[in-house]
This record gives C-alpha cells, sequence and structure tokens, in this order.
C-alpha cells in the first residue's frame, strides 16, 4: 500500500483536477502523514490551483492555439 513519491504527486495533481477515485486519495493520505516533502508539495499546489481559480484563468482552445502557433511562425 506504501506509495514513492513520484506516485504521490501524480495523485496529488489528478486529486486537483477532481480526476483521482477514493482510494488513491487514501493512498495519498497515508503518504502524506510521514513524507514532509510531499505534504509540501500537495499545500503548494492547491495554493496554485487557487489562485489560477480566482484569477478566472482559462485554456486556450485548439483553434486558438492554432491561430497563436500560426500567427508566431508568421512574426519569425
Amino acid at each position: 500500500m506504501k506509495i514513492t513519491c513520484e506516485e504521490a504527486s501524480g495523485i496529488c495533481d489528478k486529486s486537483q483536477y477532481k480526476e483521482a477515485g477514493w482510494w488513491e486519495i487514501f493512498k495519498l493520505r497515508l503518504h502524506l502523514l510521514y513524507c514532509k516533502t510531499c505534504k509540501k508539495y500537495s499545500k503548494k499546489n492547491t495554493e496554485l490551483s487557487s489562485l489560477c481559480d480566482r484569477a478566472g484563468l482559462t485554456v486556450l482552445t485548439k483553434e486558438e492555439k492554432e491561430k497563436m502557433k500560426k500567427d508566431l511562425e508568421k512574426n519569425l
């Protein structure tokens, strides 16, 4: 049941976007009880997600990305 720090960071990222299952979250919480580094990472990740939400950041659509790419190539 013990997970590596790499696995913990992946689960942490998934949980921020509500993609982690309950078993993964349980394993992550157990890991965070004894790993201070991952606990700090999880806290910082939560803060970053919160800041992004408050700032109203959104991702570009596929079309917007293509347009931006073409504009950049055109200007080079």
